[in-house]
């Protein structure tokens, strides 16, 4: 009898795996057309508001809708409106969005909101393009953060969430100055950009605003209204789900807290993660509450997030000056290096790498004096949350912004 070659039992598992492949996007395919919409929501800041705000929207507005956030805290919804979390056992991976899709197809929804997962360029790309195959496709906008992986500049950040473009469907962004690269890829997968503008942000009033139970965005708000009246949802329909959500975990957040006879303003903002962002929010916070208060910065630094902390120092030198700059979590050199390389006081340099949470506040409250504005940024894994819910379980009085 003659014994296979070993060549040639490879030959036979490599066609009883590429069988095996062509089986499984057959079927997945099969499943995905089972969802009659699909919205992709990706972006560089406000991914998880966004699709939060559209599923949302579009629940309100009478729609069967199914959710997926992979932010903060990854979770799914259901067409009740219920959040389950999602339990990963060795980390996050983009084979997720296939499970989740069967999982929702099961519950025989109208509408799918997934937040994309995806970071490098071409997995952006195969998300879309054989994973949730959209009909609607959202990006929420196109900043300089994980430069890592999809810069190195803020075009080349485009380019990657580009690859979530649908084809054949439509792309809503609130993103303005790079909106030709989204114009392109429309062209190129033959799909209709809708632009959120100026207008439409402005015509979010400051009144609409202050209903929302936590610090929520004009443009997210605008780019969400815009998706569910493209799906057949009334605006003001849309919008009183919208103000009905219960903030998120990565939700900016700013509490007041009277905490042995000082009085501190804490700004959880460690979810805004990209400079400009982070910018935007301390110089707002230093308008409404940093008038005589003793102002802190703490960072919350990590190591596997070098490009983050480096971006992070040389833009904090462009902001209005804190009094102290306290920076907590792991690989905190980076920053301090770039920080005072591009100008920053060293001596308002306070380090704590790997610090205990308890020491973290302590050192807050020692640094606050009397009366303090601490803006939390960078961050929101690696400490930050604790930080965060240390002042929230202490807060006298949790206020919009």
């Amino acid at each position: 009898m003659e014994i296979p070659s070993m060549l040639s039992i490879v030959a036979a598992l490599w066609v009883v795996l590429v069988i095996a492949g062509i089986f499984e996007a057959v079927r997945h395919w099969a499943l995905v057309r089972r969802i009659p919409v699909r919205v992709h929501v990706n972006g560089t800041r406000g991914k998880t508001s966004v699709t939060r705000l559209i599923a949302a929207g579009l629940r309100s507005g009478g729609k069967r809708i199914c959710a997926k956030t992979t932010g903060s805290a990854a979770a799914i919804t259901d067409p009740e409106g219920r959040e389950f979390p999602i339990y990963r056992i060795s980390g996050a991976n983009i084979i997720e969005q296939m499970r989740t899709l069967k999982r929702m197809a099961a519950l025989k929804p109208e509408i799918v909101v997934m937040e994309c997962m995806a970071l490098q360029p071409q997995y952006q790309s195969l998300s879309e393009l054989r994973m949730v195959r959209s009909t609607v496709g959202v990006i929420t906008n196109a900043r300089a953060d994980h430069l890592d992986v999809m810069g190195p500049g803020e075009n080349d950040v485009a380019l990657a969430l580009a690859g979530s473009t649908p084809v054949k469907g439509d792309l809503f962004t609130a993103e303005r100055d790079l909106l030709d690269v989204f114009k392109n890829s429309c062209h190129d997968r033959r799909s209709e950009l809708h632009g959120v503008t100026e207008e439409e942000v402005g015509a979010i009033s400051e009144d609409t605003m202050k209903r929302f139970r936590y610090a929520e965005h004009a443009e997210n708000v605008a780019l969400a209204l815009n998706v569910c009246e493209h799906l057949g949802v009334d605006r003001e329909k849309a919008l009183d789900g919208m103000v009905a959500l219960e903030p998120e975990a990565g939700a900016m957040q700013v509490l007041h807290v009277n905490y042995f006879k000082r009085e501190i303003v804490f700004v959880n903002a460690f979810a805004a993660n990209d400079p400009e962002s982070t910018g935007r929010i301390w110089e707002n916070m230093l308008e409404k509450y940093g008038e005589d208060r003793r102002k802190i910065v703490l960072i919350n630094c990590r190591a596997d997030r070098p490009h983050r902390s480096q971006q992070m120092a040389e833009d904090a030198v462009k902001w209005s000056q804190a009094d102290k700059y306290l920076l907590m979590g792991s690989g905190t050199f980076i920053f301090v290096r770039n920080a005072v390389k591009y100008g920053l006081d060293p001596e308002k340099l306070l380090v704590m790498e790997n610090a205990h949470m308890t020491e973290i506040t302590e050192t807050i409250l020692e640094e606050s004096g009397s009366s303090a504005l601490v803006v939390g940024m960078c961050n929101i894994h690696g400490g930050g949350e604790e930080v965060a819910r240390f002042f929230q379980n202490r807060a006298i009085k949790e206020e919009d912004v």
